[in-house]
């Protein structure tokens, strides 16, 4: 379970203060599929950094599972992102590394031994559609071929949660439409998943929670939402 309670983030800059979130409150029940919708600056990225743990609230309390995000120490880090899988915008894969190698190397940072590595990167991209092309370096992959690596390299140590942010503001409709397929099959699944994005079609498509965020507030937190543009 994942509990932002009375949440505010304050970041201070050029001698005056900016809030990214202010009092934001919701909770989101294992095997859900949540997106967080609003325009470019609404908090949805904040929720994301606060809840890998990459930012640390200003107020109020963040809590995943048995984590609270704000007593965390920094030795606890790699404990708790082993529980959430990240999806980003620019893919983030290592240039000179395989396909196969990317994935790998999240299983290898976890201290997996080679035999694990050997049976369960196959099957991770198989799973995405790219067992055929473990072996290509990413600059001989398309975007959605990249983004599919980095939804594989994402699962592979079978997270509780994960979360993806604007995880198709690169690609076009085509490529965009599997990726959330990709994503609803992962939470058919069992996997709590967490979209962040300001694609209208995308938020309608999936037809679940959404939750909507303007200017660091929740403005709508609808069980079967639409993306209402305001």
């Amino acid at each position: 379970m994942i509990i932002f309670q009375n949440v505010s983030k304050i970041y201070n800059g050029n001698g005056h203060q900016v809030a990214a979130l202010e009092d934001v409150s919701f909770t989101i029940n294992p095997k859900e599929f949540v997106s967080l919708v609003g325009k470019s600056g609404a908090g949805k990225s904040t929720i994301v950094k606060l809840l890998i743990a990459e930012e640390k609230p200003t107020k109020g309390r963040v809590i995943f599972s048995s984590y609270d995000i704000n007593k965390l120490k920094h030795h606890e880090l790699p404990q708790l992102r082993r529980h959430i899988g990240v999806i980003f915008q620019d893919f983030r894969l290592l240039p000179n590394k395989t396909a196969f190698e990317n994935v790998a190397f999240a299983l290898e940072v976890a201290g997996r031994p080679q035999s694990d590595i050997e049976e369960f990167v196959p099957q991770a991209l198989e799973m995405v559609g790219l067992k055929d092309k473990m072996f290509n370096f990413p600059k001989e992959l398309s975007g959605g071929e990249k983004q599919r690596v980095a939804i594989a390299r994402a699962m592979i140590n079978h997270p509780d949660v994960i979360v993806a942010d604007e995880p198709t503001g690169n690609l076009d409709p085509i490529n965009t439409l599997e990726i959330i397929k990709l994503l609803l099959k992962i939470n058919e699944l069992g996997t709590t998943v967490i979209l962040a994005t300001h694609n209208k079609e995308i938020v309608n498509y999936i037809n679940r929670r959404v939750i909507s965020l303007e200017n660091g507030r929740i403005i709508r937190d609808e069980e079967k939402g639409k993306y209402i543009l305001v």
